[in-house]
């Protein structure tokens, strides 16, 4: 898609882009993104994409975000005692070194693949003096 200037971003009825069409930060009351409905305890539940958004950018295709009505979304599913088991034992292997099998106390950086002191043993800190 080109490179649209901001007037071009406006198409409320829906003629141009299939569907309903506001400019960034102009969408009408009573329609939210995902982000913005789960802000308020919400999520789209099942309906239809109701209106989007397009943010123009310099030489590269615009910002879309797809907007949802309010008055249709549904609450949250709660957590469930399972869900927040598997999540915490996700957790806890994305902190466990593989190379010492220790908890490192924070997520290990997949870039390095091991805590600090298995990564860099050569820069081992230096004692500290009470």
């Amino acid at each position: 898609m080109k490179r649209l200037p901001l007037a071009d971003c406006f198409d409320p009825t829906g003629e141009r882009f299939g569907i309903p069409t506001h400019s960034w930060r102009l969408a009408p009351d009573g329609l939210a993104t995902r982000r913005q409905l789960h802000g308020r305890g919400l999520r789209p539940g099942g309906q239809d994409v109701a209106a989007q958004i397009l943010r123009p950018r310099r030489r590269r295709e615009p910002l879309t975000a797809y907007l949802y009505r309010v008055d249709l979304a549904k609450p949250v599913r709660p957590m469930t005692s399972a869900k927040w088991a598997a999540l915490a034992k996700a957790n806890t292997a994305r902190r466990t070194c593989p190379s010492c099998r220790r908890d490192a106390g924070y997520v290990i950086p997949p870039s390095v693949g091991s805590c600090v002191p298995c990564a860099y043993p050569d820069h081992s800190e230096p004692a500290r003096s009470t």
